[in-house]
């Protein structure tokens, strides 16, 4: 069985980097946003990052921006329809892929988001011509990014685990793969089999885990039990060779102490 990481995720602010780091994490998250991709702010990021290995975090992972403005970053944005916000996610993957070779760390990219999806899907004559369009862009991306890329799944129609033969796609295009629990119990209305049969047909792909309960029904991000999700069968199915994070809602962005809590969740129920 997988030894749990205690991971945590943080923006690049000193506050929250200082509180994460007296736990003493052995996996770390950065979770990016707009600001981050100015000169001032990639230099910035970049000594978060030397700050947090020089601390002794031997695993890094920089999560893509989830917004730029008032979008989604949709990798299913056409560069022809929206060339700002293409142009944004274009290069600001591109910057922290080279994070990513110059400090050998890992790079999140989402396959997609739900809450624009559908205004994005209107974009294209359907469905089909939609998917092409995403993988094609994670094509691209896994190409540049090689062994420092991963892709995480989504609740949209667009890039989600679950469906046996979505995941044989997926698994024969052999992407790095990072595995939200919530999301994938989310797309299926809170059925624990449909997460434990997508959990064990990708196993062996997923480099990278968010390990977050839920309730079922709307993206909730809860404390590891204090949802529906089980985890009793859940612990058994995880890659052991892959890093994890607890992404949870925190009440209060520089007190980690929800993550830390799910981490000890997990750990109690392991016996440890």
């Amino acid at each position: 069985m997988k030894n749990i990481d205690l991971g945590l995720k943080a923006s690049s602010d000193e506050q929250q980097i200082a509180d994460r780091l007296k736990y003493h994490p052995n996996v770390f998250e950065f979770y990016t946003s707009e600001t981050d991709f100015s000169r001032d702010g990639l230099k910035k990021l970049a000594y978060a990052i030397d700050q947090v290995k020089d601390f002794g975090v031997k695993q890094v992972i920089l999560h893509h921006p989830m917004r730029y403005q008032e979008y989604f970053t949709e990798l299913l944005t056409p560069e022809d329809k929206l060339p700002q916000l293409y142009r944004f996610i274009e290069q600001s993957s591109l910057d922290l892929l080279q994070l990513g070779f110059d400090k050998d760390v890992q790079v999140l990219i989402h396959g997609s988001y739900s809450r624009q999806t559908n205004e994005f899907l209107a974009l294209y004559p359907n469905l089909s011509a939609a998917e092409e369009y995403v993988y094609q862009r994670l094509d691209h991306f896994q190409e540049l990014g090689k062994e420092h890329v991963m892709f995480e799944n989504s609740i949209s129609p667009i890039f989600y685990y679950g469906d046996a033969k979505i995941d044989d796609y997926i698994l024969a295009k052999n992407y790095r793969l990072a595995f939200d629990t919530s999301h994938c119990f989310i797309k299926w209305r809170g059925d624990n089999e449909k997460l434990v049969a997508a959990l064990t047909h990708l196993r062996k792909n997923v480099v990278h885990y968010h390990l977050v309960d839920s309730l079922g029904a709307t993206h909730d991000s809860l404390e590891v039990g204090k949802g529906k999700i089980d985890w009793q069968r859940v612990l058994p199915l995880l890659n052991e060779n892959a890093t994890n994070i607890f992404e949870i809602v925190l009440k209060d962005q520089n007190d980690a102490i929800e993550q830390v809590n799910s981490y000890k969740y997990l750990q109690n129920l392991k016996g440890e």
